[in-house]
């Protein structure tokens, strides 16, 4: 993946040709992003989930706990629930759009906590080099030898269910690949000419890196974070789907394939609702992260 350059050039030159350039790119690479059809089709879809989920009590058009025995396992198209009903009556419309507030936290805050940390930890494993790189980076590798699923099955179960340490647990497991890839990329532009000739003028570290460090790196880091979040997702869904989420009567999308799975054969299209809203929504981002990679890639 390519990342921003300029030329080497004393200190006193190189600051304002960095915010120059960096404004250019990033309006080349919005520009490159809106020709893009499927990015822009995803990012739209993602937009409409997340605004149905902000404003779910406007648009629901029933309370999504209110529960009805006698109309349980309605299929779609049912007067008064055009998505069916779920186990306990419910409507699945207005608990597929109250559903989208927790799945989405539970896949957006894991990603970006990491994003945070493991930037901080990636860069200054980068450019500091040495011993803290290799405290760093070889207490990583540690939790490379475990499986994500795993990894995020076993924290959560230890933590306990909920949502809190489910959050906790996909932090946990995404801070280290995100920590990977800010490493990698900062230990290559800590070695442009730029940079060095920034230090050798008496910059100190941490004017070199706020200034021509961070705005090269963090668009790579970016990146390869919103690919992170349809993994999130998933495995958000999955520990809600085992239990070590979200919990009844809460709307979540892993939580509703689990109490669905009984009427797989009474009613599979209703049951297969949320898998659906996870399917699309998780591709979506993974469709748009896509195309912010490419949109990225600076052509000669």
């Amino acid at each position: 993946m390519a990342v921003t350059t300029v030329d080497s050039a004393p200190a006193p030159a190189v600051v304002a040709p960095v915010k120059k350039l960096g404004r250019g790119y990033w309006a080349g690479v919005l520009r490159r992003l809106a020709r893009d059809p499927v990015a822009v089709t995803a990012a739209v879809i993602i937009l409409l989930i997340v605004l149905a989920a902000i404003f779910a009590p406007y648009i629901a058009p029933a309370d999504p706990y209110k529960s009805s025995m006698i109309r349980r396992l309605r299929p779609i198209g049912t007067p008064g629930f055009p998505l069916g009903s779920d186990e306990l009556g419910r409507d699945m419309l207005s608990r597929l759009i109250y559903g989208g507030r927790l799945s989405l936290v539970m896949g957006v805050l894991p990603v970006f906590c990491a994003f945070t940390i493991g930037s901080l930890l990636g860069i200054a494993a980068g450019y500091a080099g040495g011993w803290i790189n290799t405290i760093i980076m070889r207490t990583v590798d540690v939790f490379y030898a475990f499986p994500s699923v795993l990894l995020a099955i076993a924290l959560s179960g230890t933590l306990g269910a909920g949502i809190l340490n489910a959050i906790v647990a996909l932090t946990v497991v995404f801070v280290p690949q995100v920590t990977r890839v800010a490493e990698s990329v900062t230990t290559q532009i800590r070695t442009r000419d730029y940079v060095e000739a920034a230090r050798v003028s008496g910059a100190g570290p941490f004017t070199i890196v706020r200034v021509h460090v961070l705005g090269n790196v963090l668009g790579p880091i970016f990146v390869y974070s919103t690919s992170l979040i349809s993994v999130s997702m998933i495995l958000a869904s999955g520990l809600s789907f085992l239990g070590l989420g979200s919990k009844p009567p809460e709307p979540e999308w892993g939580l509703m394939l689990n109490t669905l799975r009984t009427a797989i054969y009474t009613q599979p299209m209703v049951a297969a609702l949320p898998g659906v809203m996870i399917f699309v929504t998780s591709i979506s981002f993974n469709l748009l992260s896509d195309g912010l990679r490419s949109a990225m890639e600076v052509k000669a």
